[in-house]
């Protein structure tokens, strides 16, 4: 596959996130939201290890894939702990935080 096809369909990808960060407001769809632009960004990263033959974009995107697996777990226990206590998941409903 080509670098442009490819670098098009990170910034797809990512565009993708954003969106659907701006328009849901289920907390678990922001969630999927983040988790395309984490993906976005580590497709970049692989991209240009592949282009430019870097050890340490490949690295970087190791990272990201674990930081990816670690924000899925801390928010869906953030969701599952707001669900319990407020009895919605919808994040224009959650009023706990308000002093």
């Amino acid at each position: 596959m080509p670098a442009q096809s490819l670098l098009l369909l990170s910034h797809a990808l990512f565009c993708l996130g954003v969106f659907g960060m701006l328009v849901r407001p289920h907390a678990i769809g922001m969630l999927l939201s983040i988790e395309l632009m984490l993906n976005a960004a580590a497709l970049n990263f692989v991209l240009w290890s592949r282009l430019f033959g870097h050890v340490q974009a490949q690295a970087f995107a190791l990272f990201i894939i674990a930081l990816a697996a670690c924000e899925a777990v801390v928010g869906l226990a953030i969701i599952i702990r707001l669900s319990r206590m407020a009895k919605t998941v919808f994040a224009d409903q959650v009023t706990l935080l308000k002093g």
